[in-house]
């Protein structure tokens, strides 16, 4: 480790070594700092700004983040609230903490903020309120992606009105579309049009977070390196239907059912990346007994069915060992008394990293076997650009990884840092094939259910959104001067 690196992390401000005092479990938090007094505020607002693609505004999330830096003293040439072109809705945020070396590579912090799209009336509370009670804030965002997004415009705030001097450039990029299969990209349409904006040695951004138990207790916290691809894949059965009173052999509807049941029973071969090896093999140590025994011996034979099956049993591991395809949508059919001439069914696929969107359509294709159903690989958005094909991790250094342990342990001494590989898919898809290498960390801690990401009372441990403040604080400033 750099003596830099080291003398910064012996630095840790106050508001770190108090987090240690928090305990485990899900106590309450305690009267709040004046600093987190203006962070919950800052945090409200960007949660109760709707940003959904149905209804929303990044744009608006934008500017009002904007004035957040304008307001702790930055420059309008220091502030870029972009709008892409014929997408008034779908704006975005760049900014700029300059350091003293010109020559040194900025540090990119990312985050997106567009939300999952809501119904009202499914959500106990609502979800354009900050609520909070005891344990939690409710309210769609709090989690994903919105959380991030307001700690990295309050770390701006707070380093310029400090008066911290960075060595390399900190740019912040908030970006809308991430969520938004019929939008725009915001992350993609940066990356291709004004690399310039955002040109970094690396990126911080979404993908991995901290584990708790049934207890609520910290078990690990994530460092992601990779993720899967998403593609969406288009099966289609047609027929030249008739009459419900006179059925023919081949019926589109059967034959859609028949292939989307033998895609939801098809299983991919597992697969590793370093981080994702790293990922089990120190779980397998650390859970020992017939789990860990089953880890250990899929690491060493990747074909051992009896092991796939043991560590299957839980859904997110299922996920990081291979690739997963499962059938999201099915429609057809046009007269309950007239057979259906055409059957549509959406298989969505969450591609392990390097693996091409085009070999996994035949793998299926094999799979399901039949003819008549036509495959395509569906475009990733309204503007008609394919899916991005997840480029290979980026590697986990010394340089990435000591500061996330250096402070995760002293915030958590009985903490294991834990390298992952992201199942689902981030705006880094964008970044890193750009040159960019793209990391995800949090340092927020949440249960195994996911909080309601993605669906009805979306909820964050209070305690975890003020420690992963405090824990994305002192990381980037570590970063910002190695």
């Amino acid at each position: 480790m750099s003596r830099s690196i080291f003398l910064s992390a012996m630095l840790l401000s106050a508001s770190v070594l108090a987090a240690q005092a928090l305990g485990n479990g899900l106590a309450p938090m305690g009267k709040l700092r004046p600093d987190q007094t203006a962070f919950r505020a800052l945090y409200r607002e960007l949660v109760e700004i709707d940003t959904t693609p149905a209804t929303g505004n990044c744009t608006t999330a934008a500017a009002q983040m904007a004035e957040h830096l304008k307001a702790a003293g930055y420059p309008e040439s220091d502030i870029n609230a972009f709008v892409p072109p014929n997408f008034p809705k779908d704006g975005g945020l760049i900014a700029v903490l300059h350091g003293s070396d010109s020559s040194a590579r900025p540090l990119l912090l990312m985050a997106h903020i567009d939300v999952v799209n809501v119904n009202k009336a499914e959500w106990k509370t609502d979800p354009f309120r900050l609520i909070e009670d005891k344990t939690y804030f409710h309210g769609r965002g709090t989690s994903d992606d919105k959380a991030m997004a307001a700690v990295f415009v309050d770390s701006l705030v707070r380093m310029h009105r400090e008066g911290f001097k960075p060595k390399h450039d900190i740019k912040l990029f908030l970006a809308c579309g991430e969520e938004a299969s019929s939008r725009i990209k915001g992350a993609q349409w940066v990356a291709d049009n004004h690399k310039d904006w955002i040109d970094a040695g690396f990126a911080l951004n979404e993908g991995a977070a901290g584990e708790l138990d049934e207890k609520g207790n910290r078990v690990s916290i994530g460092i992601q390196a990779g993720e899967k691809t998403y593609q969406d894949i288009t099966l289609v059965a047609r027929d030249a239907g008739g009459h419900s009173a006179r059925p023919h052999k081949f019926n589109a509807l059967v034959a859609m059912s028949n292939a989307v049941a033998k895609i939801g029973a098809h299983e991919f071969p597992v697969m590793f990346t370093d981080a994702t090896r790293a990922f089990f093999t120190l779980t397998a140590r650390t859970r020992g007994g017939p789990v860990g025994a089953a880890m250990s011996a899929l690491l060493a034979n990747p074909n051992d069915a009896a092991a796939d099956a043991v560590l299957s049993e839980n859904p997110d591991w299922h996920a990081t060992l291979r690739t997963t395809c499962v059938p999201t949508m099915i429609k057809g059919g046009e007269e309950r008394s007239a057979l259906p001439e055409y059957v549509e069914a959406n298989v969505n696929c969450r591609i392990f990293a390097g693996v091409p969107p085009t070999q996994v359509l035949q793998q299926l294709q094999t799979a399901v076997g039949d003819p008549n159903i036509a495959f395509t690989l569906r475009p990733a958005n309204s503007t008609g650009k394919a899916s991005v094909q997840a480029p290979p991790p980026p590697p986990l250094t010394p340089q990435i990884v000591d500061p996330v342990t250096k402070v995760a342990h002293m915030m958590w001494p009985d903490v294991q840092v834990m390298p992952t590989m992201s199942t689902g898919s981030t705006d880094a898809r964008f970044l890193t094939p750009a040159g960019i290498p793209t990391y995800g960390m949090s340092g927020m801690f949440r249960e195994a259910d996911g909080g309601g990401v993605h669906g009805v009372d979306e909820r964050i441990p209070v305690r975890s959104l003020y420690e992963g403040r405090d824990f994305l604080y002192e990381v980037v400033k570590i970063y910002a001067m190695q």
